[in-house]
């Protein structure tokens, strides 16, 4: 049992607590409040003058699938020999003993979500995990929590150079509607075979991996920069009746009346850092700020590790120096991110029952000096500055 006391804490839940105590037990929050009596068995944090916030968490990156300072021996994220491969799994390339886990809870990032690359145009699922650990089957919260697919330059650029499909946007849309309208056909084959099983299909792994897209049960999570990308990543979806989320996003804020009409989502970046390609000549701070203003949920990546997690932060308040609502980029980071790869029920903000994942910091986390005093996981100090 931890108690942290007498803090600042920032719920994301509508309230702000000046001066405010948190009762953790058994990995979970079990009271908050003002005036609380110290259970003799706990261990307190004494937290006077400092900012409580939940675990931050960056809604898509990928944490351990390209190792630090390794090269080819640890790119284990972009299986670039096929552009169809939504049978593969995140978990099975992730190395938590990678340093980066460490620099990203030492930085207050506690949750992510982590998966293939954008080489492919179907490039398998998505998982959202703790930062803590040295078993990956360990810090799972949900898996799968998307099914990774690609829009623009990236696919057609690696296959181009491979003289294979898709070397145009046209191709890459048609190899994803064929795969798809194949996955369907499977599903409805594995339906009738409930009452004949004769008409069961033979196993296809692939296949198989697309049913809980086309059921709905996790979205599309579509890598598209340039506006044209994202309204076709808009289309098939709608043609399919799956979900989507839009990844990069990079020119959401010059469709952003589309973007609200279609009711969608946006995991937006990495914005710091250069226009190294054609399709990001458009990239700007402002884009979160201008979706988020017009009442699109949206989330703020890092991509790690194009941008290292722990600097996730700190794009959040590069948005606010843009334009964007201080509180709603905080949102983006926490709460928002949550909501958006559908784990809330658990991280994302401090409540009664969810996990306890918090961040102490000596500032505000939007502040550059700010330090990261204590990160509690899951009930557990895992880091605590010296």
């Amino acid at each position: 049992m931890i108690l942290i006391k007498d803090g600042m804490i920032l719920t994301m839940e509508g309230r702000v607590y000046d001066k405010a105590s948190i009762l953790i037990e058994d990995g979970k929050i079990k009271e908050i409040g003002e005036d609380m009596v110290v259970p003799l068995d706990a261990e307190v944090i004494d937290a006077a003058g400092k900012i409580i916030t939940p675990g931050i968490i960056d809604a898509h990156c990928h944490l351990g699938m390209w190792e630090d300072a390794i090269g080819f021996e640890g790119a284990d994220g972009n299986e670039a020999t096929d552009p169809v491969t939504p049978h593969l799994r995140a978990i099975d390339a992730i190395n938590p003993m990678d340093r980066t886990f460490r620099e990203a809870y030492e930085g207050g990032v506690t949750s992510v979500a982590t998966g293939p690359g954008s080489a492919n145009v179907i490039g398998g699922q998505f998982v959202a995990i703790k930062t803590y650990g040295d078993r990956i089957d360990n810090m799972i919260i949900k898996d799968p929590i998307a099914m990774k697919c690609a829009f623009g330059e990236n696919p057609k650029r690696v296959y181009h150079d491979k003289k294979q499909s898709p070397s145009t946007r046209m191709a890459t849309a048609a190899i994803l509607r064929d795969t798809l309208f194949k996955a369907k056909e499977y599903g409805a084959k594995l339906k009738a075979s409930l009452e004949d099983p004769s008409k069961k299909p033979s196993f296809d792994m692939k296949m198989e991996a697309l049913q809980p897209v086309l059921r709905g049960e996790i979205p599309l999570k579509a890598h598209a920069h340039r506006a044209d990308d994202i309204f076709t990543a808009i289309r098939i979806a709608k043609e399919f009746d799956v979900k989507v989320t839009l990844e990069h996003c990079t020119e959401g804020h010059l469709i952003v009346e589309h973007i609200k009409e279609e009711g969608l989502y946006a995991v937006v970046g990495p914005s710091f850092g250069e226009r190294s390609k054609y399709e990001l000549k458009n990239l700007t701070f402002e884009t979160a700020g201008v979706l988020s203003r017009a009442g699109v949920k949206i989330a703020i990546m890092t991509d790690h590790p194009v941008i290292p997690l722990q600097y996730l932060p700190m794009c959040a308040a590069l948005a606010v120096k843009a334009g964007m609502d201080e509180e709603e980029a905080l949102k983006a980071i926490t709460i928002n991110a949550a909501e958006i790869l559908g784990i809330d029920h658990r991280i994302g903000s401090i409540r009664e029952g969810k996990d306890a994942d918090l961040v102490i910091w000596d500032g505000h986390p939007f502040a550059l000096q700010s330090k990261v005093d204590y990160t509690v996981i899951d009930g557990k100090v895992v880091y605590k500055r010296g």
